[in-house]
């Protein structure tokens, strides 16, 4: 083997590289935020809504969940031009993402406050709390505790994923990596960079994941 490793070319497109980076975690962060209020409304709406409410929301769920990701980027980006609803790269890839993970989300949440036991929500009513106050302070809470291992592996792999909004030309770091890599047909020295990137960003995610359980579910409530 007489492959001669060149990285100076990657390491001089540093400034691309790292705003690809920022527009990943951009992303990903946004998509997060956004997936997780989506699937807690969808959650509630499951356990608690009327029926017509469950049946969409189920619908929505089994529609997002079998079918893959890069379909349903493609519907955001590409099919609903077609019925006048125009927007860019970036928008169709964070709608998508929201999307995507509120469905898989959804489903986490719901588990979880199906875990609750009756007899904390009946300790509720007991003492004239608000429905929208069990729900948050006696349902909520714990049940984020509980799920939050699944729900934030299910957060770093919306992180992962996001790989394919390249597909659409969204300037995130995997389409910096192929731009670079059609200059300079280093694929070999990219993709070994990139693939370093998004280990950093995983463990960095997790690391962030941490501190918010300590600092938002590890201590009791501040009212």
């Amino acid at each position: 083997m007489n492959y001669q490793f060149q990285f100076a070319d990657v390491f001089a497109a540093w400034p691309l590289l790292l705003q690809g980076t920022w527009t990943t975690i951009q992303l990903s962060l946004t998509a997060t935020l956004l997936g997780l209020i989506v699937a807690i409304v969808c959650a509630w709406g499951k356990t608690s809504g009327p029926g017509p409410l469950r049946w969409v929301i189920n619908a929505y769920i089994e529609v997002i969940r079998n079918t893959p990701f890069l379909v349903q980027l493609f519907f955001f980006f590409f099919a609903l031009p077609s019925l006048g609803l125009r927007w860019t790269a970036h928008t169709a890839a964070l709608t998508a993402m929201v999307v995507n993970l509120g469905a898989y989300a959804t489903e986490i949440i719901r588990a979880g406050i199906e875990s609750i036991p009756k007899g904390q929500v009946e300790a509720g009513l007991a003492l004239n709390l608000k429905r929208h106050q069990i729900f948050r302070f006696v349902i909520l809470k714990p049940a984020l505790k509980a799920i939050y291992p699944a729900l934030t592996s299910q957060f770093i792999l919306l992180m992962l994923s996001s790989a394919v909004v390249s597909a659409i030309s969204a300037d995130d770091l995997t389409s910096v990596a192929a731009n670079l890599q059609s200059q300079t047909f280093r694929s070999f020295e990219i993709y070994i960079v990139v693939a370093a990137i998004y280990l950093a960003l995983a463990i960095a995610f997790s690391a962030l994941f941490r501190a918010v359980y300590r600092w938002t579910l590890n201590y009791p409530d501040r009212r």
